[in-house]
């Protein structure tokens, strides 16, 4: 999960114990991601999320931006979570991405070892803090909605409204407008329901130990090209496009769950009676093409 918390020096999960202590996994022991597998206990009463203002067109207009380790879509005001377990009610200020490369699964969390291409983050702050510094000292304070990100032939339209404006961001710093479109016709509307809840950290510095996870069984498709997309026109900063050295690999390490209980939602169902059926991404069936794709499109 992406912030806006200083990135200069994040290259390397493996060394952000050095200068952010609460990052050093043998320290402190609710990491963020962790693998999700069939050993998950369900909870009966676990249902859907209450997600208000997510059908609607807000006012004004919202931020694409470049933080370079992430692209970032600050949506503003008008909309929040609650329900499904949440210990309150908390506000949306940002959705992100997590992707691999050419060829490569890039999401943070796994599905019994595997990774899906991508995953989007939902970032929500608990509605009584004032501020993310607040809500960072609160172990409740941010809840985060993750949707895994698989590829199929065709575009998605909703989703286009987001991958049309990566060349206007290529840069570290860079920002452009996006016109608010409905939040929910980015997400697998009719299965909503289906999830696994966990509680761990940001994933990028300074890793609080402060996030309500809520990670979504089905995944939200889209295309070959919008996946290539992110894969090749993204750049951490002008030298590496120079280089052509596009941003990728942007997830972290997952976690062991310790002592954690990670729970399935009343109406999750892939990892029910699944133990030791092979998942299998799109990706990794279609290398070639994909390898193919980034190629014409970083030529563009």
């Amino acid at each position: 999960m992406s912030l806006l918390i200083r990135k200069d020096h994040c290259t390397d999960p493996y060394a952000w114990g050095d200068m952010f202590p609460s990052c050093h996994p043998l320290l402190e022991e609710h990491h963020s991601p962790i693998n999700l597998d069939h050993h998950m206990t369900r909870n009966e009463s676990l249902e859907a999320l209450h997600l208000e203002g997510f059908d609607a067109i807000q006012t004004g207009h919202w931020t694409l931006h470049n933080d370079g380790h992430s692209v970032v879509l600050q949506v503003g005001n008008g909309m929040s979570v609650s329900g499904g377990g949440l210990p309150d009610v908390y506000h949306t200020i940002q959705l992100h991405f997590h992707w691999g490369g050419l060829g490569t699964n890039g999401s943070e969390h796994t599905v019994d070892r595997r990774r899906y291409p991508m995953e989007m983050h939902i970032v929500n702050m608990k509605s009584i803090h004032p501020n993310l510094t607040a809500a960072l000292d609160d172990p409740t304070g941010l809840a985060v909605l993750g949707f895994f990100i698989d590829v199929v032939y065709s575009d998605n339209v909703h989703f286009g409204h987001i991958s049309q404006k990566l060349s206007s961001v290529a840069y570290k710093g860079q920002t452009t407008k996006v016109k608010p479109f409905p939040l929910m016709s980015l997400l697998p509307k009719h299965n909503m329901s289906q999830y696994y809840r966990y509680y761990g950290s940001l994933t990028t510095p300074p890793c609080s130990q402060v996030v309500v996870w809520t990670v979504y069984e089905v995944p939200i498709y889209i295309s070959w090209s919008q996946l290539a997309q992110f894969t090749s026109q993204v750049f951490s900063t002008e030298e590496d496009a120079e280089q052509v050295t596009p941003l990728q690999n942007n997830f972290r390490h997952v976690h062991p769950t310790f002592s954690r209980i990670a729970s399935v939602s009343k109406d999750a169902k892939l990892l029910t009676g699944t133990a030791g059926r092979p998942f299998r991404s799109a990706v990794s069936l279609h290398l070639p093409l994909i390898i193919l794709l980034g190629s014409f499109i970083s030529g563009l």
